[in-house]
């Protein structure tokens, strides 16, 4: 694998998370400044995700028929286009910046669903047997430092820069993230590699689905990413207003989270792989989220939050990893960014629909989001144990890996 061409890979993936850091928590400074409703806020959000729902599929299929290097570019492209509208709409006011902040987050949406793309980028790249290392090293690290960074760089660029400093920043990170793509990163998809499949995206949700191994990791996803968007949401009320911490301290909770999950994924993940295989740790991984949720909202002393944040980022570092793994290994070459998008996709229905349901049952009774989204990383951890060995079978080395035989990479 050649570094330079990761390095890009990972400041994508990086970017994207970078701008949920940078953008959430200027959201409340916007419901005053525009006069919105929280509802109307909650749409802001929501939009970015409904977005990456419709337009994750979409990036993946093209890139299996035109390449990944073009989509890539485009996407890069786009949100840097993006996140200087965002700057843009933070120094109008009232219902014109609505709509431009609207829009703003709307276009992050379209061109950050490259998720997808970027994975197929480091299976074309990787060997089946590193692949799981290979999506936790670049993908999944991108993930746990853009968690980390996110927050400090909106808030150091909104202290020096003012309330537009976040989104030109960001824009300036894609806009080199650009130029050094266009110059370094080559295709990865080979010119052997069959022809895509040309399907309408109902049809292809319905062929993707419809794959019993992929509709199981599918379904995984989603589930994790359920549980992902509980934490994502809640913790911040929980610290500052069940725990009476700080709101500011929220941010180091929130960056001390990722920095573990990060490690993992960045060194650990490869090394649990190559000992336990994919299916013991996506096993695992939603025990530990299930251990997690039930200890957060336990005590109120640091070292206990701290504890059970760090169950928390070890086990939902272990998780993503692996799943994006086994859907790039059971998928047929020449389908690998589809079925990813689809992926992506579902795991940006989880997160359109877990924020409502879990601020709902926090509205309830604070705890209840962890111990109902504890219950569901149960049910899913349970599927695992049970489907995951059933439906993908055994390697030979015993330890659960996805078959990589010619079986595996032919569709049905």
């Amino acid at each position: 694998m050649k570094k330079p061409t990761l390095l890009i890979i990972f400041l994508i993936v990086f970017v994207d998370l970078v701008g949920f850091g940078i953008v959430l928590p200027l959201l409340p400074i916007y419901a005053e400044q525009f006069k919105a409703s929280g509802f109307m806020i909650g749409c802001i959000i929501a939009s970015y995700n409904l977005m990456q729902f419709f337009f994750a599929p979409v990036w993946g299929k093209l890139s299996d028929r035109i390449g990944r290097r073009p989509i890539i570019l485009l996407s890069t492209a786009g949100s840097t286009i993006s996140y200087a509208v965002f700057g843009y709409a933070s120094l109008q006011t009232g219902t014109y910046g609505l709509i431009i902040l609207l829009v703003s987050r709307m276009l992050a949406g379209v061109f950050g669903a490259n998720l997808s793309v970027a994975s197929a980028y480091v299976a074309d790249i990787t060997p089946p047997e590193k692949r799981s290392r290979g999506v936790g090293l670049v993908i999944g690290l991108g993930f746990g430092m853009g968690f980390v960074f996110g927050p400090i760089i909106g808030g150091l660029s909104a202290a020096f820069l003012g309330i537009s400093g976040p989104g030109w920043v960001a824009a300036g990170i894609c806009l080199i993230n650009f130029i050094a793509a266009c110059f370094i990163l080559t295709e990865s998809k080979s010119k052997d590699a069959k022809p895509a499949v040309k399907r309408a995206q109902f049809q292809q949700w319905m062929h993707t689905l419809g794959q019993p191994k992929l509709r199981l990791l599918v379904l995984l996803v989603f589930l994790a990413t359920l549980c992902f968007t509980c934490f994502e949401s809640t913790l911040p009320l929980l610290i500052s207003s069940y725990f009476g911490y700080e709101l500011s301290q929220c941010y180091y909770f929130l960056a001390y989270s990722g920095f573990i999950a990060a490690g993992v994924q960045g060194g650990a993940i490869g090394k649990l792989v190559n000992r336990f295989g994919e299916k013991p740790l996506i096993f695992a991984s939603f025990f530990g989220l299930t251990l997690s949720f039930f200890m957060i909202p336990l005590k109120q002393n640091v070292v206990w939050i701290l504890v059970s944040l760090t169950v928390y980022a070890i086990f939902s570092g272990i998780n993503r990893a692996p799943l994006t793994g086994l859907i790039s290994m059971v998928s047929p070459d020449n389908e690998q960014g589809t079925n990813l998008g689809v992926s992506q996709g579902a795991s940006a229905m989880a997160r359109i629909i877990g924020p409502p349901v879990a601020l709902t049952l926090y509205g309830m009774h604070t705890p209840l989001p962890y111990w109902v989204f504890g219950a569901v990383a149960l049910v899913a951890g349970v599927i695992a144990g049970i489907y995951l060995p059933k439906i993908l079978g055994q390697t030979k080395d015993g330890k659960g890996g996805a078959n990589t035989t010619a079986d595996t990479k032919t569709a049905p």
